[in-house]
């Protein structure tokens, strides 16, 4: 990100580090105008927050979460760590309903990147190319060379460790900034079946340190300790979440945050675009004067704000094109003492699937190991086998023996999955979102496939009492980014079409799925957008 800066206090204002302690943090008035507001805290606003903070321009970031500092916030306890997740309500339909909440939504400083499970791949340079070579879904605006740079970038300063050798994929420019992470039981076991298949594995890529790593103008960070509560927030600054990375970054930059603040409204000039940001802080209604608006709320929220302000849709695409990652998790038994709840849940990685030579679908997905803390498996138990009472508690004395294996793959975008505004309110006075989502031909053929595979690995590697928990992951779509005005929401440099001085970056503009998790594409849009938006603001 450059070289370190040093804190800009303006008026006087603080913020919570890692362990609790205050630091310095300029405040703006909100009747002054700023640069720029930006909407949410996450993967897609954290670091275009800190790069145009660190460019000199006046940033207020407004975020509907806490701000917490983990090593005092943060407990070892799944029930108490809920208060990471957005729990408001969303009405979910179609075929095969979405679970939200802690299934693929954040709340707080750092988004939904308190509680991801830290598994950062890269995209492939033909997932980018979805409908050139199969003649279905989207191809994206960009090709993977205006991505790889800011791939580079964020693996950097969120501390990536990841293997020397990576099988798949066009070869590194640079290695990984951290060797990987130690493989946990289910990896072993994983690996163990897969050798004996002949499908090739390698240690995953993690934002989670393998060693101690210093990092200008944030500083020391230690290494992880193999808790295996990323997916319940990490309370050592171990892992790369946002607020232990970008947003320090921002903040000595000198740029606001303020949280606990829910955005509402826009406000527009007569040339239509947005001059002001309405949100609530402490049950006030507050404005923030701007002159652009950076939107990175995620897949459900930013549209939602669209369509209740009635912004950036002359396309009708706000809303369209709902998608969720095929998720296939396949649970087996052991007499290996495997302890799921240790180490980086997603310690080993095979992409022999990226494009299966026998496939009867479009794109391809990933395997990954999963390690799993007691009491979500316990809920999935009971919803996947209809487990209850006794015969949930003698299938949870064996939770010490269990490991998983999960698919995370392409989701085809169709125009028939869509989020619209219900008539129910929600406790804002706000019009709920109504997800409707289902399965296609594709995504259960890609399935099928995948479990065919994943309980042959098992076999393989001893497993027995094995079962299925299907799923789908993640929250992608509904914004999508093209080059064509009649049908995409924004430009490849995130710009809304029909406003021009609103920018969005989060999942939501992604024309396709991708066959990985979405987490470090979206900080490398947010980097690149960042850099676009200051290229033009200079020229």
């Amino acid at each position: 990100m450059g070289e370190p800066v040093q804190w800009r206090t303006g008026e006087d204002g603080h913020a919570p580090d890692l362990h609790g302690r205050e630091v310095p943090m300029r405040r703006y008035r909100p009747g002054e105008g700023v640069d720029a507001v930006v909407v949410g805290t996450g993967a897609g606003g954290a670091p275009l927050l800190a790069r145009l903070a660190r460019a000199g321009l006046s940033v207020v970031a407004l975020e509907a979460g806490r701000h917490w500092a983990p090593a005092r916030d943060f407990a070892t306890d799944e029930s108490e760590q809920n208060k990471l997740f957005w729990t408001d309500e969303r009405l979910s339909g179609g075929d095969d309903p979405i679970g939200f909440g802690k299934n693929n939504s954040g709340i707080g400083v750092g988004g939904s990147t308190l509680h991801y499970t830290a598994y950062t791949p890269r995209a492939q340079p033909d997932d980018l190319r979805l409908r050139s070579e199969f003649g279905v879904g989207s191809d994206w605006p960009l090709a993977y060379e205006d991505l790889e740079p800011y791939y580079e970038l964020a693996e950097r300063v969120i501390g990536v460790s990841g293997p020397d050798s990576y099988p798949w994929g066009p070869p590194r420019r640079a290695p990984y900034p951290l060797a990987p992470l130690p493989l946990n039981g289910a990896a072993q076991l994983m690996k163990r079946g897969c050798r004996t298949l002949g499908i090739r594995t390698s240690p995953a890529a993690n934002a989670a340190l393998s060693g101690l790593y210093h990092q200008d103008g944030i500083g020391w960070r230690a290494a992880c300790t193999n808790r295996g509560f990323c997916q319940a927030g990490c309370n050592s600054g171990a892992k790369g979440s946002m607020d232990v990375t970008f947003v320090p970054l921002a903040i000595g930059a000198g740029a606001e945050i303020r949280a606990e603040s829910f955005v509402r409204l826009f406000e527009t000039d007569a040339g239509g675009r947005i001059s002001a940001v309405v949100y609530q802080r402490d049950g006030v209604e507050e404005r923030q004067l701007c002159r652009n608006v950076f939107l990175c709320a995620g897949a459900v929220e930013t549209p939602r704000l669209l369509l209740i302000n009635g912004l950036a849709n002359a396309s009708g695409q706000v809303g369209r094109n709902f998608m969720a990652h095929t998720g296939l998790q396949l649970w087996g038994r052991f007499d290996e003492d495997v302890r799921p709840y240790k180490g980086i849940p997603g310690a080993l990685i095979s992409e022999d699937t990226h494009r299966p030579a026998d496939a009867d679908f479009a794109g391809g997905y990933l395997l990954q190991s999963i390690g799993v803390m007691p009491l979500t498996y316990a809920g999935q138990v009971a919803r996947g086998r209809g487990l209850w009472g006794e015969a949930l508690t003698r299938h949870m004395r064996g939770y010490n023996h269990t490991a998983g294996i999960n698919i995370l793959g392409e989701c085809l975008p169709s125009p028939d999955n869509t989020l619209t505004l219900s008539d129910e309110l929600d406790g804002r006075g706000l019009p709920k979102p109504l997800i409707r989502f289902s399965n296609g031909e594709n995504e259960r053929r890609l399935t099928a496939h995948a479990e065919t595979i994943m309980r042959a690995i098992w076999s393989e590697a001893g497993a027995s009492e094995v079962w299925a928990f299907p799923r789908n992951a993640h929250t992608i779509g509904t914004c999508r980014m093209g080059r064509d005005s009649e049908n995409a929401v924004v430009d490849p440099d995130g710009r809304a079409f029909d406003v021009p001085n609103l920018f969005i970056c989060d999942n939501s503009v992604f024309p396709s799925a991708l066959s990985v998790n979405p987490a470090l594409t979206i900080m490398a849009l947010s980097l690149r957008m960042a850099d676009r938006f200051l290229a033009a603001a200079r020229a």
